[in-house]
């Protein structure tokens, strides 16, 4: 009788590039908090105060009224007006039709890649950064090259020729977020500029996550109510597609909503790419939106000041701490710093945890340019920052400073 030789297959696994995609880090220090008592957590970017109430009663106003169903792709006519006008006073004329409204800034970033990128791409992305921006082009098969940020006596630096070296003609795309998370770093207009023209001559796509715009401390007279953008500087219609978030600014963070502004002659394509992703945003949550960007601004402006009053009051706490090299960044919500210890940074934030009770995300998690820094969202009261130092201060000293 013929042995019968039967296939087995292999096991079922996912396809290469997403089980070559990198875990977080920081959800693995935070998975080691769980069960540990009083645990100050600053690992995660986010404030610890809830949406403001005139946000949530616009929701619950809007659930109320029955605003439950679907909605255009590209999102409700008024949110999208209203989008228009705020990044109009902020940037520059910008008409409704180059504005899409997104479920998360993250899922604007995956949108604006998968407008532009494909298999076999090169992605450039300054680093160090969240993952996502890193690891959303490979999910699409591209390949990304890094231009790492410099740190030094004046905080995290761009070295602009480094960067410029790296954008050759055979980029389809600059991944680049300023203000900067983990860094604070907060890109110049000059530096814009120059990288505009370098990408116009060369046809390379720009995607800016511009989340953190509003969250700049400018130490000018000049007033700024936000970063630098490539919306200042780029006309609508050109190679440039800017990444928004209403969980910074208004403290949204749970909401998942967001925003692209695109050239117009992307929105048809982007609106089926919003379908096959998640449809549309849901309807209530865009209500909300409408009321944070046409009641919001003093309550932004007041959270601003406050987050520049925290980034100073703990660049002060931390500088006392010997060992450990601090420099105010110029935008965003993190301290990203050195100190004893941080060459292995994801194993020190996991001890930090475990035996000072204490919450910090490790440099390593966003990319290898970060190791030897630890990330600390200051986006609370300042004496959960002291509490916080002081955990830090024992800590070290009873190690010995190593």
């Amino acid at each position: 009788m013929t042995e019968l030789h039967l296939h087995q297959p292999s096991a079922p696994d996912a396809r290469d590039a997403v089980r070559a995609l990198r875990p977080s880090q920081i959800r693995e220090v935070a998975n080691a908090g769980f069960g540990i008592e009083n645990v100050l957590p600053f690992w995660f970017g986010e404030s610890d105060r809830v949406t403001p109430q005139f946000i949530r009663d616009a929701a619950s106003a809007a659930l109320n009224d029955g605003a439950t169903f679907y909605t255009h792709n590209l999102g409700i006519a008024p949110l999208r007006e209203a989008l228009a006008g705020y990044v109009s006073t902020l940037h520059g004329a910008t008409p409704a039709g180059h504005v899409a409204v997104t479920s998360a800034g993250v899922n604007a970033l995956m949108l604006a890649a998968q407008l532009v990128v494909g298999a076999g791409d090169r992605v450039v992305a300054v680093t160090p950064l969240w993952p996502n921006l890193v690891e959303i082009p490979k999910i699409l098969g591209a390949h990304v090259d890094t231009v790492a940020l410099d740190y030094g006596a004046d905080g995290w630096t761009l070295d602009l020729e480094r960067l410029l070296a790296s954008l050759t003609p055979d980029t389809k795309l600059l991944m680049i977020n300023s203000p900067n998370n983990p860094t604070g770093w907060v890109m110049t207009r000059e530096q814009q500029r120059a990288v505009l023209g370098h990408c116009r001559r060369h046809g390379i796509w720009i995607v800016a996550d511009e989340v953190y715009e509003r969250l700049y401390y400018a130490d000018d007279a000049s007033g700024a109510r936000a970063a630098p953008s490539f919306l200042d500087l780029a006309t609508r219609d050109e190679r440039v597609i800017c990444v928004n978030s209403f969980s910074k600014a208004w403290l949204m963070t749970g909401w998942r909503l967001g925003w692209i502004v695109a050239p117009a002659a992307l929105m048809d394509d982007l609106g089926k790419l919003v379908e096959y992703n998640t449809s549309c945003a849901p309807s209530f949550v865009q209500q909300a939106g409408v009321a944070a960007i046409g009641q919001g601004e003093a309550f932004t402006r007041q959270l601003v000041a406050d987050l520049h009053a925290s980034r100073d009051h703990l660049v002060r706490a931390l500088s006392s701490i010997a060992g450990v090299d601090v420099k105010a960044p110029a935008g965003a919500m993190y301290l990203f710093f050195s100190l004893p210890g941080a060459k292995q940074s994801l194993e020190l934030c996991k001890a930090l945890v475990r035996e000072a009770g204490l919450g910090l995300a490790p440099g390593s998690a966003f990319g290898p340019e970060g190791e030897g820094f630890v990330r600390w969202c200051y986006a609370c009261d300042t004496a959960r920052l002291d509490a916080g130092v002081e955990r830090l201060r024992r800590y070290l000293t009873a190690r010995g400073g190593r």
